[in-house]
């Protein structure tokens, strides 16, 4: 199982089209916020790909500030992160997805790209395609999940093709 994981995206169609026709094998793109007109638009184009939607701190749509989902036998918790304090720390984050027993965490908002375990949760923020931060380079996820069940989390550069032209 792959799973495309972007957050961040703040009305970047392209990079978002990029990140997805690359990852036309991926079985469920999850996106974390703050990118909901691109990402109805790329749900519009591949209607055959299960997407999950949460809204960031810049949407204004009526989605869900979290969701849970099952892939593979794992819950998986996607928030954008606002809600959960993570400028400040992740364990609201932790203890929220350990709570509603997820064994993956997923969160965006702070625009910096990060995968980790923390008490027994795999943990990440796919950076942002689209505006990273501290010099950062534009990011996003992939997620693999064996048919062992071993879990496997990569952070992925954005191809300079997928950053908007400047026609200043």
């Amino acid at each position: 199982m792959k799973i495309l994981v972007v957050s961040d995206t703040h009305r970047n169609f392209a990079v978002l089209d990029d990140i997805v026709n690359e990852n036309l094998d991926a079985d469920l793109i999850i996106h974390l916020g703050d990118g909901e007109n691109e990402a109805r638009d790329i749900h519009n184009l591949h209607p055959e790909k299960p997407m999950i939607y949460v809204a960031g701190n810049c949407d204004y749509g009526m989605h869900r500030s979290k969701e849970i989902v099952t892939v593979s036998g794992y819950k998986i918790f996607c928030c954008h992160g606002h809600n959960q304090n993570v400028h400040a720390g992740l364990e609201e984050l932790v203890e929220e997805a350990k709570q509603n027993d997820c064994k993956i965490a997923l969160y965006g908002h702070t625009h910096l790209h990060r995968t980790e375990v923390i008490d027994g949760v795999y943990v990440m923020n796919p950076g942002s395609p689209d505006s990273p931060r501290n010099h950062t380079e534009p990011s996003y996820g992939i997620i693999n999940i064996s048919s062992d069940g071993e879990i496997r989390m990569s952070l992925m550069k954005v191809k300079k093709s997928a950053e908007p032209e400047n026609n200043a």
